[in-house]
């Protein structure tokens, strides 16, 4: 989409980001020193500066060290201030876990099942330990079959091929809604929940018009947020299906793709 040069400069009041691949380099595991310096910029301008991932909220701390004015987490599912005041929470449906744990019970599935304080796995197979050791987090605490919290889990992690993403959700998760980001495993939410939602609540909390809104991001989880704002970017190292509903593609995150594309678009 083109959009006018009239519209770039000023009318961008939120600029939300997606983490791992976006701010993150999976190439490093560090964020690029033009990205830190951009993202301070936005901020000594007065644009909100708002993560938004599929990370829980407290596995953040390798960006502890910059300043933002809100978390989207979970994939929308949990929303928090930075100084923890809670915007929205959204749990999956307890059916849906339920189902889950039968199902994997019958049939050999890993599974992490995420909570506001905690995530817990059902095994730990070299896929899993794999996955976690790509996002720089300690594998997660085997769980107690009976002792599963099916009420308040948050988010779960389903490893799974993408092809069998859409029947294994109509067939043990139908109220939940399934997303991904790598090949590994798909984020699973509660029914409707996307960072889309996460980017609504943190316009009305701030009172900001969602065509104020620009959004970053390079993962299937990130389409509804790309597509939702003002002005989505998709990163040069996302995958072809993000790159084509975004409205402008920058560059890799090691090749200042923030810097250049908030340079592109008048906010720097």
């Amino acid at each position: 989409m083109n959009i006018p040069d009239s519209d770039h400069p000023h009318s961008i009041k939120a600029v939300f980001f997606d983490i791992d691949g976006t701010l993150i380099s999976f190439k490093t595991g560090k964020i690029p020193e033009s990205t830190q310096n951009a993202l301070e910029k936005l901020r000594e301008k007065g644009i909100k500066v708002i993560v938004a991932t599929g990370r829980s909220i407290n596995s953040l701390s390798h960006i502890s060290h910059l300043e933002f004015d809100g978390f989207i987490t979970f994939n929308g599912a949990y929303c928090v201030t930075t100084s923890r005041e809670l915007i929205s929470r959204h749990t999956i449906d307890p059916a849906d876990i339920k189902s889950l744990i039968r199902y994997a019970g019958e049939v050999p599935l890993s599974y992490s099942l995420m909570y506001e304080n905690k995530v817990e796995i059902n095994d730990a197979t070299p896929e899993v330990v794999g996955m976690y050791s790509h996002i720089n987090l300690p594998v997660p605490p085997i769980h107690d079959k009976d002792q599963i919290d099916v009420e308040n889990v948050l988010q779960a992690n389903i490893f799974l091929r993408p092809e069998a993403e859409e029947e294994f959700m109509q067939k043990v998760m139908p109220n939940s809604t399934s997303s991904r980001w790598t090949p590994l495993f798909a984020d699973v939410n509660g029914g409707g929940i996307t960072k889309q939602l996460g980017i609504e609540n943190f316009c009305k909390y701030f009172g900001i018009d969602t065509a104020g809104t620009m959004a970053f991001g390079d993962g299937g989880n990130d389409i509804a947020m790309l597509k939702f704002v003002k002005i989505g970017v998709a990163m040069g190292n996302a995958n072809d299906t993000v790159k084509d509903i975004a409205d402008f593609v920058t560059d890799e995150v090691d090749e200042h793709g923030i810097e250049q594309a908030l340079i592109r678009f008048g906010l720097l």
